[in-house]
């Protein structure tokens, strides 16, 4: 946390009647805290060299041309000059849209980066982009500044934030990794003693201690030619009307248009070093190099951009993916013949674009922001029927196949020289009817033995498989892992084909064993499950489902969308009718780790108990309607989804 700063050093002769003076002297003193200030509370998801320019400009900007007396109230122990600027830098910061600045700094040719941090860094990143420009400011004033909740309100309140108690509570959480506390304030409430910057390091966010690249040296060098071309040509014309001779002379036609395609120039194309994924802690498709066998094909990628700059009846989007054009120059990944055909596959940090040259081609688009190692795994080259090429990551070492169905059958080895793979059967994973998915194994520069499952749903991306194992009473609420483990393959065996999204646009599939229950009459014992399908747009859907002995497949038992099952809604209920094999009707209940009783009322009886193992077994001599809840250990109740 940053000293609190007391200006009580005199100030320089002279410069008591200037006012202005003093004021700059403040800001050069401080300008390092005052511009990390700026940093954090501008938007998180823009590129870092263009943050990194408006947070020095945002400061540079807050010394005015005249300087009256500070009106708005400072912190007992700071100097009022500082504590004025800080908030000019606040209200720029907080601006929708800051104006463009004829004085802000500009830098040709390269590329400034704040320091790569480590995971905890990038977590915070992205937890401040998911943060409004209130809540960022609230966050920076707490951990740049050191002020106290109270103060930082003030502040907030004077830069124009008509609810800074809300900013401050939103910020709160930021910078801490505990789990959600059900205890805690509702959001709006503020808990000062909630905020715990202990795990901020400034020293990933000081926009004065940057990292420079060059930027791409060829497309300057071009840009910088036809740039002399203009020049030339523009003072022979003017030769030529100031003579009377020449074509200017006779004919006032306009200049001709650019032609066709110019904005898809291939030179645009950003290209990364191929061992960029070693040295990068944001390992996703960013980190992916271009690969392929004609990369180098100006012709072949001038029709793929166009492609993306002109979308037509052969585009394709899946489901939260627009056509717009790229948003920022695209990326290049790929660029080589599979099966015959020529595939383009590009990014531009928010969709991932897949161009198809000639007959039956055309342009895919897909989500594929914040992404990771596992979800930036690997991307659908090329479909045939139910046959898929894969395209995988860099710092995929090893892959295999598996049938999803056949826990026990070893994978089987899958070759991907350059990173392209052959033809490997897919399969739909809701269907029941067992579909490959792909085993993918890291470099150990990326973790050690980390292993991985995708399934192809369809779309350019596969889905990334999760597994969580039954609660342990002893410990806290397990977290989602991979799903390679025995247990983790046996359950997405039997209750796969339960999921309740399938379709392109699924990001991530996590099945949640919620609970184990011994089946009257010596049965043996029955599994509850929770699956959910989290999509790239956020949105999401959970379905539970039971498994019981002998059963052919995973009976449904509740679903819909929502956030249920996730670490936002962490409890759950569901129930079943279930016949004994001696013929006897049984209503099955069974909640999460959190379910202390639970209730169920049919026509003309009910029954409501406490369930220290979190089930419930009622014998009914027929299956009727009936209502079932359940009683979390704090009184409240929930019902099961439908």
């Amino acid at each position: 946390m940053a000293e609190r700063t007391v200006d009580s050093a005199a100030p320089a002769r002279g410069t008591a009647a200037r006012p202005v003076a003093r004021a700059e002297a403040a800001l050069v003193r401080h300008y390092r805290r005052l511009v990390r200030l700026a940093y954090l509370a501008l938007p998180a998801d823009r590129d870092r060299h263009s943050r990194v320019l408006a947070a020095h400009t945002a400061v540079q900007r807050a010394l005015p041309s005249r300087w009256t007396r500070p009106v708005d109230p400072a912190p007992a122990d700071e100097d009022p000059v500082y504590a004025a600027l800080r908030l000019r830098v606040l209200r720029d910061a907080l601006r929708p849209r800051p104006a463009r600045r004829l004085l802000a700094p500009r830098v040709w040719g390269l590329r400034l980066f704040t320091p790569h941090g480590g995971e905890q860094d990038a977590a915070l990143d992205h937890a401040l982009a998911a943060l409004d420009a209130p809540a960022r400011a609230a966050f920076a004033l707490r951990a740049v500044e050191g002020l106290t909740g109270a103060e930082a309100a003030e502040v907030l309140r004077h830069a124009g934030v008509e609810q800074p108690e809300q900013a401050l509570a939103a910020a709160a959480g930021v910078g801490s990794e505990a789990e959600p506390d059900p205890s805690a304030p509702e959001p709006g409430a503020f808990d000062p003693s909630a905020f715990d910057t202990r795990t901020f390091d400034p020293s990933a966010f000081d926009p004065c201690a940057v990292r420079v690249q060059p930027t791409d040296l060829l497309r300057r060098r071009r840009a910088l030619t036809a740039v002399l071309l203009v020049g030339a040509l523009g003072l022979t014309t003017t030769a030529a009307v100031l003579t009377g001779t020449g074509p200017a002379a006779s004919t006032t036609r306009p200049a001709p248009a650019p032609p066709a395609g110019a904005t898809a120039d291939p030179a645009h194309l950003v290209r990364v070093p191929a061992d960029l994924w070693q040295h990068t802690a944001r390992v996703d498709f960013t980190a992916w190099p271009a690969r392929g066998d004609r990369r180098e094909d100006a012709a072949l990628l001038g029709r793929a951009l166009t492609a993306w700059e002109r979308p037509g009846p052969q585009t394709r989007a899946e489901p939260g993916a627009d056509t717009a054009p790229p948003v920022t120059a695209p990326r290049l990944l790929y660029a080589g013949t599979v099966d015959g055909a020529a595939v383009v596959l590009l990014y531009d940090g928010q969709r991932l674009a897949r161009y198809t040259d000639g007959r039956g081609g055309g342009l895919d688009l897909a989500r594929a922001d914040d992404s990771d190692v596992t979800t930036a795994g690997a991307v659908v080259l090329r479909r045939q029927g139910t046959s898929v090429r894969y395209l995988l990551a860099p710092w995929v070492e090893a892959a295999e196949t598996r049938r999803i169905d056949q826990p026990d059958t070893p994978a089987r080895p899958l070759e991907h020289p350059d990173g392209l793979t052959p033809a490997a059967p897919g399969g739909v994973l809701t269907d029941c009817r067992g579909a490959t998915v792909l085993q993918l194994h890291s470099s150990p520069l990326i973790a050690e033995k980390h292993a991985f499952l995708l399934a192809d749903l369809g779309g350019l991306v596969p889905a990334h498989l999760t597994y969580t194992p039954p609660p342990d009473r002893s410990q806290p609420a397990r977290e989602p892992r991979e799903a390679t483990g025995p247990d983790a393959l046996q359950a997405w065996a039997r209750a796969g084909c339960a999921a309740p999204d399938g379709t392109p646009g699924v990001k991530q599939l996590n099945l949640w064993a919620f609970a184990v229950q011994p089946l009257p009459q010596n049965a043996g014992s029955a599994s509850w499950v929770c699956l959910r399908a989290d999509r790239w747009t956020g949105e999401g859907s959970a379905a539970t489902a039971v498994l019981l002995p002998a059963a052919r497949g995973p009976q449904r038992t509740g679903g819909g969308p929502g956030r249920a099952c996730s670490r936002f809604e962490q409890d759950t209920v569901g129930w079943a009718w279930w016949r004994s094999p001696q013929g006897t009707e049984f209503l099955l209940a069974a909640g999460s780790r959190r379910v202390a009783r639970l209730a169920v009322k049919g026509p003309d009886w009910s029954a409501d108990r406490p369930a220290p193992d979190h089930t419930l077994a009622v014998e009914r001599p027929v299956r009727a309607n009936v209502q079932v809840e359940g009683v979390l250990d704090g009184g409240t109740r929930i019902s099961p989804q439908h």
